[in-house]
């Protein structure tokens, strides 16, 4: 078992692609849109809550379809990376935030912060959208969503240099774990497909 992705007793750290659909159609019904984008944001990026916190417009590229985040566990260095969004989410983002209009300001929208709460506000709203959607447990978090892209985009393109790039990793051994859960989901598959037990 990969002990990253899980805790002590065994219970998973990350969303599973069904727990993700859920997550977001709580989300779509949540009332006040800038949650709405917050959690749409992690679940769509694989970024750290932190990293969202410090999102400003100007690191909303609409042409590109992509978000460019600052990331922070790389304290010696100021890196930056760049994730695809889906079409729908910048949309949301434009709708809500107005991108367009905070990058035609002088600064071109790099004091715009788009969401303007702490990590504990933040980390609330989401675990109500988990909530909301039925998720509970140890991977009922904003972390839990952050592992999830990681595992959906380790099986989607089973490219782990690519995946070390969205989430931001330094070392490759770190994106790895993601890489070797792969084997293990597929097992499962295959177990529930075969009607057996492992």
């Amino acid at each position: 078992m990969i002990t990253e992705l899980f805790t002590s007793d065994e219970n998973r750290k990350y969303l599973t692609a069904a727990e993700q659909d859920a997550f977001l159609e709580a989300v779509r019904q949540l009332e006040r849109a800038e949650i709405r984008t917050l959690c749409m944001t992690l679940a769509y990026t694989g970024c750290r809550i932190t990293e969202a916190l410090e999102l400003s417009a100007s690191r909303v590229d609409l042409s590109a379809k992509a978000i460019t985040f600052r990331t922070l566990k790389q304290r010696e260095k100021t890196r930056y990376r760049t994730v695809p969004v889906p079409d729908g989410h910048l949309e949301a983002l434009e709708l809500v935030h107005r991108i367009r209009k905070a990058q035609k300001t002088k600064d071109q929208g790099a004091s715009a912060l788009l969401w303007p709460w702490g990590r504990t506000q933040a980390t609330k709203h989401v675990k109500a959208a988990m909530a909301l959607a039925g998720i509970e447990g140890a991977h009922a978090t904003p972390k839990g969503l952050r592992h999830g892209f990681g595992v959906r985009m380790a099986l989607k393109t089973r490219n782990p240099r690519l995946v070390q790039k969205w989430l931001g990793h330094t070392k490759l051994e770190t994106t790895a774990i993601y890489m070797d859960l792969v084997g293990e989901e597929e097992r499962a598959e295959a177990v529930n497909a075969w009607g057996t037990r492992p």
